[in-house]
């Protein structure tokens, strides 16, 4: 079919937006990873520089993806909510109930450990975070109900457990004694011990 006149350059300039957006969302996924670790490592107030380095890129283009520290911090934990959230799906697949419930409650210990700071930053007043309260309880609360209904259903944890409640505990916990790589401490591992059914 002959070309139409134009085609093959609008075809090209069209090729050339999409290539740069895989880049930019690359690049954001990087710096969300980067900006993950440091926040565990350092707490949501580390420097900007440790980010960027963490990620291998310069500061310019953190900030070009995120113009004030705020923005990366409700980045960084929104994302993190959606993968916790969505890993119990997953291990209900994959594992028995119980067993799905405990490697899930390491899964949220994990993400505990990212959130140092993360409750003075929600006192600063800023509206960025304002959110962020509500998503963690709106999506992280159905996932933890799930998988408590599946392990009660399959009588391998006793029943009358709220849900909140036990996500509350776990999170208390984690922040009361953290351990180096976010696995869950041992208080934690005893409240889930006492939690299942011999």
């Amino acid at each position: 079919m002959p070309a139409v006149p134009g085609t093959a350059s609008a075809s090209s300039a069209d090729a050339a937006p999409r290539a740069l957006r895989a880049d930019a969302r690359q690049n954001l996924d990087t710096l969300l990873a980067a900006a993950r670790t440091v926040f565990a490592r350092s707490g949501v107030d580390a420097p900007a520089r440790e980010i960027a380095t963490e990620a291998g890129v310069g500061v310019g283009t953190l900030y070009r993806h995120f113009p004030n520290r705020a923005e990366l911090v409700t980045a960084v934990f929104t994302s993190e909510i959606d993968a916790t959230a969505a890993e119990a799906a997953e291990l209900l697949e994959k594992h028995p109930p119980g067993e799905a419930l405990d490697l899930w409650i390491t899964r949220f210990t994990r993400f505990v450990a990212t959130k140092q700071g993360l409750s003075a930053a929600l006192r600063s007043g800023d509206p960025a975070y304002d959110a962020l309260p509500a998503q963690l309880m709106g999506k992280l609360g159905p996932a933890i109900s799930s998988l408590l209904d599946a392990a009660v259903a399959a009588g391998d944890v006793r029943p009358g457990v709220d849900p909140l409640e036990l996500l509350q505990a776990v999170g208390d916990l984690s922040h009361r004694t953290p351990s180096p790589d976010g696995s869950p401490n041992p208080m934690v591992l005893l409240l889930l011990d006492g939690l299942h059914t011999r």
